[in-house]
């Protein structure tokens, strides 16, 4: 059973939170900027980015991974099979289900942006003592572990941007 005082003393301090909640904010820039210009919204780059992850998978099994609702996948996925940057297909197991991959054209898109984000992210990490840099990137980890814990409610779980 946990006293009152233990509680309190693993309470996070607003200025910490504020912080985090900066990084936060620069973090997303940097995403959003890595996704600028390229051929596909940033939904669709969404979808491209979970199949990139997952492999070849249902329609079902990236909504979820979305967080969205199947009807959005399937017009997700009729403007990226129509574009050339996934391939739909079926289970042979069962014709109903539709699979959904990246194409070539899909996975030069999700590895143009990624470099995007790592050379901004490099820049700035450069010019870190690199002790720093170690520490933020541990807390980042432990972070993340934290975030895609299996007890954490779903609502939390990192989502793909």
């Amino acid at each position: 059973m946990c006293s009152a005082r233990s509680v309190e003393a693993t309470k996070t301090p607003v200025d910490e939170l504020v912080a985090f909640e900066v990084a936060t904010r620069d973090l997303v820039g940097v995403a959003l900027r890595s996704v600028e210009q390229l051929e596909v919204s940033l939904p669709q780059f969404r979808l491209l980015l979970v199949l990139h992850e997952l492999g070849r998978s249902t329609s079902t099994q990236c909504a979820h991974a979305l967080g969205v609702v199947g009807s959005s996948v399937t017009r997700l996925a009729d403007r990226l099979d129509a574009s050339g940057h996934l391939i739909r297909g079926t289970d042979p197991s069962n014709r109903s289900v539709v699979t959904l991959q990246l194409s070539d054209q899909g996975r030069r898109v999700v590895k143009k942006a990624t470099a995007r984000r790592r050379r901004e992210l490099s820049r700035v990490l450069d010019h870190l003592d690199p002790a720093e840099r170690a520490a933020c990137a541990a807390a980042l980890r432990s972070l993340h572990e934290r975030l895609g814990d299996e007890h954490t409610d779903d609502v939390y779980r990192p989502m793909p941007l």
